[in-house]
């Protein structure tokens, strides 16, 4: 007797994540799953091109604008549209077996809270939940009975790697990152790059705002900060390696000197399919690694005075507190100066330190609106 079929929900289903969990789930067996909502931002034809191929019940657009464009292109059809941020945290709240959590930014903590609070499983892509709530995030996790399954490729390769192992056995995790496009450029060179360029990643394809924070390692320092919460690590146990053909995902040191790792392809759809079939898995026509073809698996150490997002990943490690919240916010606004111009490549990293440096010692916010006002404390500071 076949199964019956799993309800889903996407948040930020036009975003990569969201555009790679729907190719995944075409890969799925008939039925596996129903799509209970798709949300997206302001890419109306696609949100609405993918509403009607995965028959959705609802679509909905954080755009409030947006509203009468995504009820046009829907007309005709049976799905529900609605519009706005609290039409975007109602979707969330609907009762699921699966949410994938895959906005991006601050602006997906509340969706995926509210998420959360309905149980179920959270395939979680979205960083910031973590690294600016992660105490929060995860005692609500707890209360709720929530199965939270990292998406991240590094987390999703740790979270891999520790199935069946002995927490207390473990001595420390190590990230892989790439380098970004600029690993073995000088920060006078950097200084005047563009957002275009800084936007090119060597390996993997991501949007836009997560490529630049790849290219600066904001994207390594958030994950540093995610895996310290997702896998109750001191701040001692999250180390980071710059590994550019990114084919090791991630690994984990154990207290006997083993060290164990996941390689794959750079294709994300893996860690999804991993997430939405779990706890089996399921066939992939993802590449497989051919280890005859590979010349050689490059490590080095994070140049931390090219790139001070890691030094500043550190630092909030260390401070606990608010700072996780402070670093997140003002590194948004830093990006959105950035990519409008206002300032350079390597002004992002001050920008924080700024932020950080005003605001330290502030408490661990207990509550979304406090998460809320330390952002808007953040990004106040970092846009000057």
């Amino acid at each position: 007797m076949a199964a019956s079929p799993r309800s889903i929900t996407i948040l930020g289903a036009t975003g990569s994540i969201g555009v790679s969990t729907l190719d995944v789930l075409r890969h799925m067996e008939p039925e596996a799953f129903t799509i209970e909502a798709l949300t997206g931002a302001s890419n109306i034809p696609l949100l609405a091109q993918q509403a009607k191929a995965c028959h959705a019940r609802l679509a909905v657009t954080a755009d409030e604008a947006r509203y009468h464009d995504l009820r046009d292109a829907l007309s005709g059809t049976d799905i529900e549209v609605a519009a706005g941020r609290q039409a975007v945290i109602e979707a969330a709240s609907r009762p699921v077996d699966v949410t994938m959590a895959a906005i991006v930014g601050i602006a997906g903590l509340a969706p995926t809270l509210a998420a959360v609070r309905h149980g179920g499983t959270i395939a979680l892509a979205n960083k910031e939940c973590l690294v600016c709530a992660g105490s929060l995030f995860m005692r609500e996790c707890e209360t709720h009975g929530v199965t939270l399954l990292p998406v991240d490729s590094e987390h999703n390769a740790i979270y891999q790697v520790l199935a069946g192992q002995r927490r207390e056995a473990v001595q420390s995790i190590i990230l892989t990152a790439s380098g970004g496009p600029f690993r073995t450029w000088g920060r006078e060179r950097m200084a005047n790059v563009t957002a275009q360029t800084a936007a090119d990643h060597p390996n993997w394809s991501m949007g836009l705002k997560i490529s630049i924070d790849s290219a600066s390692m904001f994207n390594k320092a958030l994950e540093m900060i995610e895996a310290q919460h997702l896998f109750t690590l001191t701040p001692e146990q999250v180390e980071v390696i710059v590994h550019p053909q990114s084919i090791v995902h991630s690994m984990v040191r154990y207290c006997d000197g083993s060290v164990l790792a996941q390689l794959g392809p750079a294709d994300m759809r893996i860690p999804i399919a991993y997430a939405l079939a779990w706890p089996d898995r399921m066939e992939l026509p993802a590449d497989r690694l051919d280890f005859t073809a590979l010349s050689r698996l490059d490590f080095e150490a994070p140049d931390e005075a090219r790139f001070p997002a890691i030094m500043l990943a550190r630092r909030a490690l260390a401070e606990g507190g608010a700072s996780g919240a402070v670093l997140n916010g003002a590194k948004e606004a830093a990006l959105d100066g950035f990519i409008e111009g206002r300032i350079g490549f390597l002004d992002m990293a001050d920008r924080v330190e700024l932020a950080m440096e005003s605001l330290a010692g502030l408490p661990e916010p207990q509550t979304l609106s406090e998460v809320e006002a330390l952002d808007r404390q953040a990004r106040t500071i970092a846009r000057g």
